[in-house]
């Protein structure tokens, strides 16, 4: 059937996860995907797929059936409010090629219908061939396009002015080879960094946004948790559980701490994300890498991974 990208919100169809979806009953979904094995952003990590796929797939498979099958116009605004997985690293083994990905999707708490969709919550479950790979889901708001240019007029009215790309740290400091993909800048202490927001990256900024992308704070979070735990140590996020209280808004800075946390695994290693603008919370995050000896070698660059249990 193929997916049509303005049902993902993807405009590169290297970057459309989807490949087709059957509705199994009301309000449950199987979707087939495709994981590249070669992609620009989200590489492989040693031999493994990065988790930050699941994040991406669980994002997608959410738009792709509120536009295909609850009919909520492909104009309409989504905003991610939750977002959790909790990852098998062993199921990612990358074996050369794209990988066969299976997503049965639930649905549930709807707040309106068709094109006057609210919001909606989704429960996934992610296999390859037959064996599981995550479970995770998300909250999802859903702004129709008048709606929103009444509630963003003044910022969607300076979507065609330049926001200044700040310096960033150094790529290896947060799992990174290209200085493009790093999205964090020095900070005024330890452990604190100005988000650093590149509105030309092809994959965080795939069309013009009058805000903060919700995958690109998760791209921070990911980054700051690698630099938490250190250069050459690899974290891989098998965990991860989000947030989002607001808007990051593209010109003021945006600001981001990180700690280690406890967690039931002495040897995993558990960090505490969060970001605030104006001195408002823009959103936590906790994400947690399995013991070192889990993971594979640091090769190239450790990259993004997210989500937790399901949110709900």
């Amino acid at each position: 059937m193929g997916v049509p990208g303005e049902f993902v919100h993807r405009s590169d169809p290297a970057d459309i996860i989807p490949t087709d979806w059957t509705q199994l009953r009301e309000n449950r979904f199987s979707i087939s995907a495709a994981w590249p094995a070669a992609h620009p952003f989200f590489s492989p990590v040693g031999d493994r797929h990065d988790p930050v796929l699941v994040a991406e797939t669980i994002r997608q498979a959410t738009m792709l059936v509120a536009h295909a099958e609850l009919g909520v116009p492909v104009d309409s605004q989504f905003v991610l409010r939750e977002l959790s997985y909790d990852a098998d690293p062993a199921a990612l083994v990358v074996d050369g090629r794209s990988s066969e990905v299976t997503v049965d999707v639930v649905l549930s708490d709807l707040r309106g219908s068709g094109r006057n969709l609210r919001s909606l919550r989704t429960t996934t479950v992610l296999t390859r061939g037959g064996t599981l790979l995550a479970t995770g889901g998300g909250l999802a708001g859903c702004t129709s396009a008048p709606a929103y240019r009444r509630i963003r007029h003044v910022q969607l009215a300076e979507l065609g002015e330049p926001v200044p790309l700040t310096a960033g740290v150094a790529p290896r400091t947060v799992g990174r080879e290209r200085d493009e993909d790093v999205v964090l800048g020095p900070g005024i202490r330890p452990n604190h960094w100005r988000l650093r927001v590149n509105t030309a990256h092809p994959t965080l900024f795939r069309r013009p946004n009058d805000h903060v992308p919700g995958m690109l704070l998760l791209e921070a979070a990911r980054q700051a948790a690698q630099a938490i735990a250190g250069p050459g140590v690899p974290f891989l996020p098998s965990v991860l559980d989000v947030s989002f209280s607001r808007y990051a808004e593209l010109r003021t800075p945006c600001w981001i701490v990180a700690e280690r946390i406890p967690d039931r695994d002495p040897l995993a290693v558990a960090v505490r994300v969060e970001g605030h603008q104006d001195g408002n919370p823009v959103f936590g995050c906790t994400l947690v890498s399995p013991p070192e000896a889990a993971l594979p070698p640091v090769t190239a660059s450790p990259l993004p991974a997210f989500e937790r249990r399901l949110a709900g």
